[in-house]
């Protein structure tokens, strides 16, 4: 079998004559645009595919550089296996023909193959069904962008640089831990892997924002097996660029628990309260002044027809009198902020690891693609996020504790369509979740954009075919765990990227069978008339007695896993035996190295972790000035 395989795939390469990346190229023009061939139902989505090509070829050279080497040879092996099988490698085969090994690959039942297809078929459905939104939007023109970075970046940074405080990372914790020392009188360097852009720079959800705010645009995963897709933000202001701004205290049983098992101090509801009013303060947490979108009312109404509890959950959103509202993520609020009391941002810089000096730290950072700088600092605060810290802090040796314990919200969706609209092009992400049975489940409505919604029906091609005509009538929907399984975040030895591991326990997996077949429930009592599971080979659904095809246990590798809620990779606490930090942040064994981000989190808060992060943030940031 392998002289079978491999020497038509050597006589191909010599006979072509061609490199790896022309064969490469070749190879994904042919599948981007076998893929999108059956989607032609509309002038949007017509050919050329040429733009499909390129996406997926820049998002292939932004994925995790541990995985790039492996998907090419992938698909070169893919192509080969058309010369194999029929004589002639896929690219060069004709349409109908390239049809038949996509659907043989898609549902094969070795993994690879079938991830391999998954990948490709997200991406050109992503780019097809993106067109015409991002015709719609208005860019943000280049002499505006530039000029607003020109006035907030360095120019040529010096080769060393010096502060009192250095924060690693710019996110909600970073962002407030750096706002607050400046605005104390610190003198505050604020250090960011990704570009400082402002919110109007690209469209929310977006392909133009996947490649210029999310870690590898977009293509992280945990790896196990069940693969679990996450997205990390990698810009000014982290995460809070790119989420929907949807805001939840933790539940008190939750601080009850970090208090008890991880021997935290000062956490009780009295002692946060003052941190919760100040951050929703300053970030505007409030209700829409208006009515819900359709597709959140559906959710709402058919959970009170089955008498579970449903709540409207407010976002960090400000308001204006005509009901028109904008997002207060980290750049429209502690940034500025951070920027008016004196502190240094310094973006596109990279933090590669940190080592002792003196009574401080010298932190070797990659400015750009190649300049590199080592900034001195008294003081280090470690604020890169869930798994970004503990891969700085493992390689710079400190490993106690650090990346054994990450935990996420695993989340698997659904797909419905009713009889009547529910979607609209300016819909964003719908308000209401059923907390019912919180925390151990969540169901709640996500971005239903076309794109999103063609995406998720990648299980169900036939579906997915007619979003065009349909996705007015369609909106996404997922319920989301409280995980009782743990993960690692582990740097790789001459690779920039980490691995992240994640392994669900068999109640993980109950959990979310009973969670799927409880908001199919839900669905169908909101007038839902087809259910469409991101279960691979998973049934459709067209009515509740159809539930019983939905399985208990959700088999390993069939279900399509994902998640935006990282945390506890660092966990804060007095337990030494299984904490990082202490109480407030400060690594243990030393006296000026602290975690200040979603990493300190004991176990999943089983909502999102935002709130959380910025109360404690801000606490912890106290503390340190002697505020407290």
């Amino acid at each position: 079998m392998f002289h079978e395989f491999v020497h038509p795939l050597l006589r191909q390469w010599a006979s072509m004559n061609l490199r790896p990346s022309n064969w490469f190229h070749d190879t994904v023009s042919a599948l981007a645009y076998s893929l999108a061939q059956p989607h032609q139902k509309a002038p949007e989505l017509a050919p050329p595919h040429n733009d499909l090509t390129q996406f997926i070829l820049t998002q292939h050279a932004q994925m995790p550089d541990y995985l790039r080497g492996p998907m090419l040879l992938a698909t070169l092996g893919f192509d080969s296996f058309g010369a194999v099988k029929g004589g002639m490698p896929f690219h060069q085969q004709p349409l109908g023909k390239r049809a038949q090994q996509i659907t043989a690959w898609r549902n094969s039942g070795i993994g690879f193959q079938r991830d391999l297809i998954r990948y490709f078929e997200s991406l050109a459905t992503l780019a097809l069904y993106s067109r015409e939104s991002e015709r719609r939007t208005p860019a943000l023109r280049e002499y505006e962008s530039r000029h607003q970075r020109a006035e907030l970046e360095f120019r040529a940074p010096p080769r060393e640089l010096r502060a009192e405080i250095v924060v690693v990372g710019s996110g909600p914790g970073g962002a407030i831990t750096a706002c607050l020392l400046a605005e104390a009188g610190r003198d505050v360097l604020l250090i960011e892997e990704g570009e400082h852009l402002p919110l109007s720079s690209c469209a929310p959800f977006s392909r133009t924002e996947m490649r210029q705010k999310y870690r590898s645009g977009g293509q992280t995963v945990a790896l196990g097996r069940n693969k679990i897709a996450y997205v990390e933000g990698r810009c000014v202001g982290g995460g809070s660029e790119i989420n929907s701004g949807l805001y939840h205290r933790p539940p008190p049983e939750i601080l009850e628990r970090w208090r008890k098992e991880f021997r935290v101090q000062a956490l009780t509801e009295s002692e946060l309260l003052p941190h919760f009013e100040a951050c929703e303060r300053d970030v505007s947490v409030s209700l829409l002044p208006g009515p819900p979108p359709p597709a959140s009312l559906k959710l709402h109404d058919g959970a009170t027809k089955l008498g579970w509890k449903s709540l409207e959950v407010p976002r960090w959103f400000r308001y204006l009198a005509d009901g028109s509202g904008s997002r207060q993520s980290m750049t429209e609020t502690y940034i500025p902020r951070f920027l008016k009391a004196g502190g240094r941002l310094l973006p596109q810089t990279r933090a590669l690891q940190f080592r002792p000096a003196g009574n401080g730290w010298l932190v070797d950072t990659l400015h750009g693609q190649v300049n590199h700088i080592e900034i001195a600092a008294e003081n280090l605060f470690v604020c890169a996020g869930a798994v970004q810290s503990p891969a700085l802090l493992r390689r710079s040796h400190i490993t106690r504790n650090v990346g054994d314990s990450l935990q996420v919200h695993p989340t698997v969706k659904i797909v419905a369509r009713f009889p009547e609209a529910v979607n609209a092009a300016d819909m964003g992400v719908p308000v209401h979740q059923v907390k019912e049975f919180s925390p151990r489940l969540s169901f709640g409505c996500s971005i239903s954009s076309p794109a999103y919604v063609a995406l998720g029906l990648i299980d169900h091609p036939a579906a997915a075919q007619e979003t065009a005509q349909a996705w007015q009538r369609t909106a996404i929907y997922y319920t989301m765990i409280t995980s009782e399984g743990r993960g690692t975040v582990r740097p790789l030895p001459g690779f920039r990227d980490p691995l992240v591991r994640y392994k669900l326990t068999a109640t993980d997996r109950a959990n979310l069978g009973d969670g799927l077949r409880k908001l199919a429930q839900i669905l169908f009592a909101s007038g839902a008339t087809e259910l469409y599971p991101s279960l691979t080979r998973g049934p459709v659904l067209r009515s509740g007695g159809c539930l019983r095809k939905l399985p208990d246990l959700l088999p390993d590798g069939m279900a399509n896993l994902m998640t935006i809620h990282l945390f506890s990779s660092c966990p804060m606490g007095e337990a030494r035996d299984q904490c990082a930090t202490d109480s407030f942040g400060r690594v243990h064994g030393f006296k000026n190295l602290f975690v200040n981000d979603a990493s300190l989190l004991c176990t999943a808060p089983g909502v999102n972790p935002q709130g959380s992060i910025m109360a404690i943030a801000r606490r912890n940031t106290l503390q340190f000035l002697g505020q407290l």
